[in-house]
């Protein structure tokens, strides 16, 4: 099996129905644990740049630290790292193999299947610290069978309704689900109905409610964002855009609540942060071409906040969406920044297709070949930004083919 078989086969078996009742009998029936140092990481936006800085600022401090995100952006190895390496395909296939026959046995899904390849690496590796990022929601994500040092919810606002609920305060009940026992919880800031939602929940288990600290003086200085939290002093990061102060903030506030397990120095935190390099989060592929997985309303306003801060030549947009995904409310921000939106459609299960855009068909041009496309506006406006948004997968979908 190559790598587009195995990216098939995870395809074939990426079951829309949200519901674990095979997996719970998998990890039965297997006795199947994991019990290694942990963070867990849930939340609408935010949760795999918060993931990628608490890694980067562990690894600094010395820790074997294994990180496992979704979704990929090239190939499903991406998903797993050791100290910021991906795992080797042949390797991540033997393993696949070794354990075929039990998932097909239990008819798991395919992030079911991921989840447990990666925590079976983990546990090989003997990670000192293994960062888990959620896949959806997290009361019964299959990421949801840890028992983590701290527990994270970066932000709540309305995404995956048919699965998680219809309101904030539901779908943060559900998000509140990876909170243990006498455990910790971190929070980002959000509305008083999901903060309700959580601390109800942290309150039957007995378990502390933390809330992010404020932070101050955010401005971009010397091509980078720059800021004070009420705990850390003097903090840059690697990118000019303020949206992502929020998910720093948490890092910083997460590896203090944990300074009782590992004590790592302000100077190292502030190391790990400056140095963190995030992939498809207002990435440059040239002077030119600016890509940015945001993918949901919250994200996409992020984004045009930073744009709007940081961008001064005209903006032509390449917009692509998931079909579960607000679309139309994410065109109407990308209206205040751009006069040229044009929608496409990419390879994949979940990707909207021409059809099913027909009502903005008659605002907003539609282009199959977004290739051509590109190429088209370098050649016609080579002076100005062309944006490559909409979805973290087609953002690196873009990257992969355009550095080809």
């Amino acid at each position: 099996m190559n790598k587009e078989e195995l990216e098939q086969y995870f395809v074939d078996h990426n079951y829309s129905t949200y519901e674990r009742s095979k997996y719970d009998k998998f990890l039965l029936d297997t006795k199947f644990e994991f019990n290694l140092p942990s963070i867990h990481i849930t939340g609408t936006n935010g949760k795999g740049s918060t993931a990628f800085y608490l890694m980067n600022i562990y690894k600094k401090y010395g820790l074997k630290v294994g990180l496992y995100t979704s979704p990929y952006l090239d190939d499903v190895t991406e998903m797993v790292t050791i100290d910021g390496k991906t795992i080797d395909f042949d390797t991540y296939l033997a393993k696949f193999n070794s354990l075929k026959d039990k998932f097909e046995k239990y008819q798991l899904s395919s992030f079911e299947m991921q989840t447990i390849i990666a925590f079976e690496f983990f546990k090989e590796a003997k990670v000192d610290l293994a960062i888990i990022e959620v896949g959806m929601g997290g009361y019964i994500d299959a990421t949801n069978i840890i028992e983590p040092l701290l527990s994270i919810i970066t932000s709540i606002s309305l995404e995956h309704t048919s699965y998680l609920g219809g309101t904030t305060s539901e779908i943060a009940y559900n998000k509140a689900g990876i909170i243990k026992r006498n455990g910790r919880v971190l929070t980002g800031k959000m509305d008083e109905f999901a903060l309700y939602a959580i601390r109800e929940t942290a309150k039957k288990l007995n378990a502390t409610v933390y809330t992010v600290s404020d932070c101050f003086n955010e401005q971009i200085q010397d091509g980078v964002a720059c800021f004070n939290s009420q705990t850390l002093k003097d903090v840059r990061l690697s990118v000019p855009v303020l949206y992502q102060v929020k998910n720093a903030a948490l890092a910083i506030d997460a590896v203090k609540l944990l300074n009782d397990t590992f004590q790592v120095s302000d100077e190292i935190i502030k190391q790990g942060l400056k140095e963190a390099t995030l992939p498809c989060r207002y990435e440059f592929i040239n002077e030119h071409i600016l890509i940015d997985g945001a993918h949901n309303p919250e994200a996409m306003e992020n984004l045009a906040k930073s744009l709007k801060a940081n961008i001064t030549v005209p903006i032509h947009v390449i917009f692509a969406s998931f079909r579960d995904k607000n679309f139309s409310q994410m065109l109407n921000i990308l209206d205040t920044v751009s006069t040229d939106i044009t929608i496409t459609t990419f390879d994949h299960k979940r990707a909207k297709k021409e059809d099913e855009y027909f009502l903005f068909l008659s605002t907003y041009k539609f282009e199959n070949d977004y290739l051509t496309k590109i190429k088209e506006l370098r050649e016609t406006y080579p002076d100005d930004l062309i944006l490559i948004t909409g979805s973290l997968y087609f953002a690196g979908l873009v990257k992969r083919q355009l550095s080809k």
